[in-house]
């Protein structure tokens, strides 16, 4: 018995050159032949599936011209292997309301902040926006339904403002001195955004750094129950917040914030 590729023996068996040269051209073809089946040709790979997630759950009452900020993050399929690599590229349609994207695509397991901003054609409705998330061909999508209400986006950005400043700073001189890991200095760049303006009693608004999301709340109550508190999120990497601050009495100059339990979601 000869091996499938013994044919240069079976040559020399037979004893004639010409079967010999013969034999030898099949005995290589039939090497590169069983090489093509063993070795894929080029590198491709199918597309690999992947799942997009928006946060948050909730998201309350919105005015004309206010900011509302969705967070999206897209996760490779559980099955996706070594051969997951491969942006997401973010798109987000809506009617009667302005949409701004991320720049650049985002990569698996990245936060994206899709910012959408009702126009005053929309009030008294429910508008959709659809967020998709394209890659090699696959797509997803996620539906988000924002309530557009009557609302002065500059008259509320004027009356919480300053207060919401005022919380923020009650934070941030402890913050430096008691978790300087998070990177928060004194001289920290915030942008503020007003949120659920019309939740009552208890106050909400927003500031964004370069890494961070801050949750400001605070009671509007006489002491010793005006309490005030915040959240933070890491704006590149988190879906929900992962630090959570109070304090019991904002006008008791005595008292220090302390870690709390953490909310399970981003107000908005």
């Amino acid at each position: 018995m000869f091996s499938a590729f013994d044919f240069t023996g079976l040559a020399r068996r037979t004893g004639s050159d010409k079967v010999g040269s013969e034999l030898r051209k099949i005995g290589t073809m039939c090497s590169i032949l069983s090489l093509l089946v063993v070795v894929p040709l080029g590198c491709s790979s199918e597309p690999v599936g992947f799942t997009l997630a928006t946060a948050p759950e909730l998201i309350y009452d919105v005015i004309p011209g206010q900011q509302c900020i969705i967070l999206v993050q897209a996760t490779d399929a559980a099955d996706a292997g070594a051969d997951s690599s491969g942006n997401i590229t973010l798109s987000a349609e809506v009617e009667g309301a302005e949409v701004m994207l991320p720049e650049d695509p985002v990569a698996p397991g990245e936060v994206a902040e899709i910012t959408v901003i009702p126009s005053q054609e929309s009030v008294n409705s429910t508008i959709t926006v659809t967020i998709t998330g394209q890659r090699r061909g696959i797509e997803q999508t996620q539906a988000v339904e924002l309530n557009v209400v009557e609302g002065d986006i500059e008259e509320y950005e004027t009356s919480l403002a300053p207060a919401a400043a005022e919380v923020r700073d009650l934070f941030i001189p402890w913050l430096v001195a008691n978790h300087p890991e998070l990177n928060i200095p004194a001289d920290t760049a915030w942008a503020g955004v007003v949120v659920s303006p019309y939740i009552l009693v208890v106050s909400h608004y927003m500031f964004l750094s370069d890494e961070w999301e801050m949750g400001v709340a605070w009671h509007i109550m006489i002491p010793p129950f005006d309490w005030a508190e915040i959240y933070l999120r890491r704006r590149s990497t988190e879906l929900t917040p992962s630090f959570d601050f109070k304090i019991d009495s904002r006008s008791d100059e005595e008292q220090e914030p302390y870690a709390t339990e953490v909310p399970e979601d981003v107000w908005r």
